[in-house]
């Protein structure tokens, strides 16, 4: 018999950290095949979709506020910005207090863009998150407890 590796637990099933990383990889692949036909990434939907949530409640979107929205890297969220911009989706302009800042925007075609991935994107959420019923409301509450700890 091989040597017992320096893990703490008896059984993976009971390291919180590693079923996350399998709901997480189970719920992208969902996530995935559903914005297949929309021709987005998991990345530059969560950058469109939230663009446009914010877009309804602040004057001004900036890059930093979409990254700190959405949780990702400054510097992914400028690549990915970047390509959805060559690609029609978003716009940049000068933002009217701010010199060092640009204002985001989405094109007509980002926006339609998202509004029709948007309902695809909510059916798998639906259909995976099934599984937890009565119990979805307090898995969000742990979730967002858990951002709320690792704030940047």
């Amino acid at each position: 018999m091989s040597e017992r590796a320096p893990f703490s637990f008896e059984d993976a099933d009971d390291s919180t950290g590693f079923l996350l990383w399998q709901v997480t990889a189970i719920w992208q692949r969902a996530v995935a095949a559903a914005l297949r036909p929309h021709g987005l990434t998991q990345v530059q939907y969560a950058l469109l979709a939230s663009l446009l949530w914010l877009s309804g409640q602040e004057e001004w979107i900036t890059q930093t506020m979409l990254a700190r929205n959405t949780k990702l890297d400054m510097m992914m969220v400028s690549q990915v910005l970047r390509a959805m911009e060559a690609r029609g989706l978003i716009e940049r302009h000068p933002h009217p207090t701010d010199t060092r800042a640009k204002v985001l925007s989405l094109t007509e075609a980002g926006k339609e863009t998202t509004r029709k991935a948007i309902p695809d994107v909510e059916r798998a959420d639906a259909d995976y998150f099934h599984a937890l019923g009565a119990g979805r409301g307090q898995f969000n509450a742990s979730l967002l407890a858990l951002i709320v700890s690792n704030k940047e």
